[in-house]
């Protein structure tokens, strides 16, 4: 069989104003938000059917205890090395099944609403299952090992995604019993991400072909607790917010590995101080550019969408003539923070920018894998809080080229490492559906709405 590859994608296009693409256009202009007009409130495109054929397929993988496995491919055995062949095991796991879920979430099915509402409710509940029978201690929520996503993302990616949706969910469960489920779930899994997390913000054993991938979906996933009102420390996300930031020089306003310690050393020595980052024990990028650069203009992305509430209160207290010395001390580190964050994410949204038009860059490592997709959602949601013509030309373009590898029975599959049609399939769903994630929420916060 042919392989299948994304290619080049590139935001020059004419059309990207006049005409809708194969995935939809937004049905209204961006509008700019605020004093910070690069961040913008976007109306969401219609799903379109290639996107409706892609859930449909996710819910058909569903197994009845509510789980979904890798959906194919090889596996690591316990004794190690690779195993392959029709007659691998693909029991369900619990990364799998919270990224298939997001996509479902994606598309506005909530354990409480919409067409997909029990398969949304089972696969939650499988997640909450899992997380009770793995001691509270371990960094694992899972008991089920060697899939592709730990052996190529890291070994702590379920913890990861089940923290994500969980987060995202919290507030939507149907009633007072199963919220309580999920909460309780949810804050057994903030605890294991608190206490294994180190004081550089990456995880010891979280090892992985291309481990800076996962540590992106930790961002994520600490910072939409924050923002839902979970209780994550406030040193939890400043120590996450510095790794991100040792890729970004913020005064060429690109990415460099060299460059970096500027950015990171100015966060470091705002707000509560904490240990300083370690650039040797940076997650890797297995080489792939794509990944490094998505992974920390996403996880800056989040952490600025968290920091800004915070920043407007602070703004209020230095406007109050009756607020206490001590008062506007602690505002104003509050607002010149959440201001060195919004440089190193500008700097790093700049840096992708500079590479969107580089056929080798968005092809990442040749052709399709899951860690492709997962970059490619990075880097919607990334532009989407940015908004403009390079968010509806890079939102067009990428939903063409997605749409165009999929497959006839409406997944998608990776061509190497991630490979398994369970996480491909979710992660391009999330790229195309980017438009629906919860950035813009942060953007309305933003303007005071």
């Amino acid at each position: 069989m042919r392989r299948k590859f994304l290619g080049a994608v590139t935001v020059t296009l004419l059309s990207a104003w006049g005409f809708p693409g194969i995935c939809g256009r937004a049905e209204e202009p961006v509008k700019p938000a605020g004093e910070q007009t690069s961040t913008a409130v976007i109306k969401p495109k219609l799903i379109a059917e290639q996107t409706k054929k892609g859930l449909a397929y996710l819910v058909s993988q569903q197994q009845a205890n509510g789980g979904w496995g890798q959906g194919g491919g090889w596996r690591t055995a316990s004794e190690g090395g690779r195993v392959e062949g029709g007659q691998v095991q693909d029991p369900p796991d619990v990364g799998n099944t919270a990224i298939a879920a997001l996509a479902l979430i994606r598309a506005g099915h909530t354990p409480k609403e919409g067409e997909y509402a029990k398969n949304v409710a089972k696969a939650i509940e499988f997640i909450a299952a899992k997380i009770d029978k793995v001691e509270k201690d371990s960094p694992y929520v899972t008991d089920v090992l060697g899939t592709q996503l730990q052996s190529k993302i890291g070994q702590y990616v379920d913890t990861f995604l089940a923290a994500l949706v969980l987060s995202e969910l919290k507030g939507k469960m149907p009633d007072e019993i199963s919220e309580k489920r999920l909460t309780t779930a949810l804050d057994r899994t903030l605890a294991k991400i608190e206490k294994h997390q180190k004081a550089d913000g990456t995880f010891a054993g979280n090892a992985g072909w291309a481990s800076v991938l996962s540590q992106a979906l930790c961002s994520k996933a600490i910072n939409r607790a924050a923002q839902n009102g979970a209780n994550v420390k406030l040193e939890v996300l400043e120590r996450d917010s510095r790794l991100a930031a040792n890729a970004v020089d913020v005064k060429s306003r690109d990415f460099s590995a060299t460059a970096a310690e500027p950015a990171a050393s100015r966060l470091a020595s705002i707000g509560r101080v904490v240990d300083g980052p370690s650039v040797a024990g940076a997650p890797s990028d297995a080489g792939v550019s794509i990944y490094k650069f998505s992974a920390a203009a996403g996880g800056l992305q989040d952490a600025v969408n968290t920091n800004r509430p915070a920043a407007q209160r602070a703004e209020r207290v230095l406007a109050d003539n009756k607020a206490s010395k001590e008062a506007k001390d602690e505002a104003q580190a509050t607002l010149t923070r959440a201001r060195t964050l919004e440089e190193a994410s500008g700097a790093a949204t700049n840096g992708i920018l500079k590479r969107l038009d580089d056929k080798q860059f968005i092809a990442g490592f040749g052709n399709n894998g899951g860690e492709e997709f997962l970059s490619y959602m990075n880097i919607s949601e990334t532009l989407l809080a940015k908004g403009g013509k390079e968010w509806q030309s890079w939102d067009k373009s990428i939903c063409e080229n997605v749409h165009r590898v999929q497959n006839e029975d409406g997944s998608w599959s990776g061509h190497h490492c991630i490979t398994g049609r369970t996480f491909c399939t979710s992660a391009a769903l999330l790229t195309l559906m980017a438009d629906r994630a919860p950035v813009p929420l942060a953007a309305k916060i933003h303007e005071g709405k």
